[in-house]
């Protein structure tokens, strides 16, 4: 049977390849069960850090997740874990093959829009140890910073957004629009909320850190745009915690918008710590 249309159905909230809430209201689930699955590869005697470092090295290699996903036989370390992680969260990127089938052979160079589905639930992973190592260090910093995407306005809306010091300022035009819900949530929590649309964030760290600043950043994207958001500012040895969206429903994947949402339980979560 055909699915919802995702054009058309936007109460589906179904995304391109990942998906966190598309039979349900919220992303509750999709955040229990990643928090369950951490807390339980920590207790296997696994160190945050070293199990955030050898993720990311699995991560960088298509051909090799895939070989550890295929072959049962396969008993090590790396592969029980890769395999845990598709069993747990294979039903939130139910998407991820046919999408990377209809990919032109130019769309295959783009590492974003060609990330796989076993990058997908390693960058899943990522994403909640880096919550978990720099929420307290990002809580603590002198300034902290968010930065939103635009995807997540209010698209019946003429959106006011103006550009400011850092980057483009939500208004407040709409109360349906989610980048105003999120900022208005994030200024409660002493955080400044920008949308991203041409801030140069490696300039910009620098010149905050020589004015004796303390920088943390939190970003809310797509997940592959999150994670390599995080890894830029983890270069730039600044404080980083992320949200994802809770679908990618961009132009960049439908070459059109639609509606889109993010978890703001969860967010008020990790500002709360």
């Amino acid at each position: 049977m055909k699915g919802p249309d995702p054009q058309t159905d936007a109460s589906t909230l179904r995304g391109k390849t990942f998906s966190l809430r598309e039979h349900t209201e919220n992303s509750d689930e999709y955040y229990s069960t990643i928090a369950t699955l951490a807390d339980s590869l920590l207790n296997e005697k696994w160190k945050i850090a070293d199990l955030l470092s050898e993720i990311r090295k699995l991560g960088r290699s298509k051909r090799r997740l895939r070989g550890l996903v295929r072959h049962s036989d396969n008993n090590s370390r790396e592969a029980i874990l890769i395999r845990r992680l598709r069993a747990e969260l294979s039903r939130y990127t139910p998407d991820v093959q046919s999408h990377l089938e209809g990919l032109s052979p130019l769309q295959r160079w783009d590492r974003i829009l060609a990330t796989s589905e076993e990058q997908y639930h390693v960058y899943m992973l990522e994403i909640e140890l880096v919550n978990r190592l720099y929420g307290e260090d990002f809580r603590q910093s002198s300034i902290k910073l968010a930065f939103l995407p635009h995807c997540l306005r209010d698209l019946k809306a003429d959106c006011q957004a103006a550009q400011r010091d850092v980057d483009y300022v939500c208004k407040g035009c709409t109360v349906g629009c989610n980048v105003n819900n999120a900022s208005k949530l994030l200024r409660r929590h002493g955080v400044k909320p920008y949308i991203w649309m041409s801030a140069n964030l490696r300039s910009l760290f620098k010149r905050l850190k020589r004015e004796g600043n303390s920088v943390g950043v939190l970003g809310i994207a797509c997940i592959p745009e999150l994670v390599r958001g995080i890894r830029l500012c983890m270069r730039s040895g600044v404080p980083v915690v992320g949200v994802p969206l809770d679908a990618n429903r961009c132009a960049r994947w439908w070459g059109e918008f639609h509606w889109n949402t993010v978890n703001l339980q969860k967010l008020e979560t990790l500002l709360a710590g």
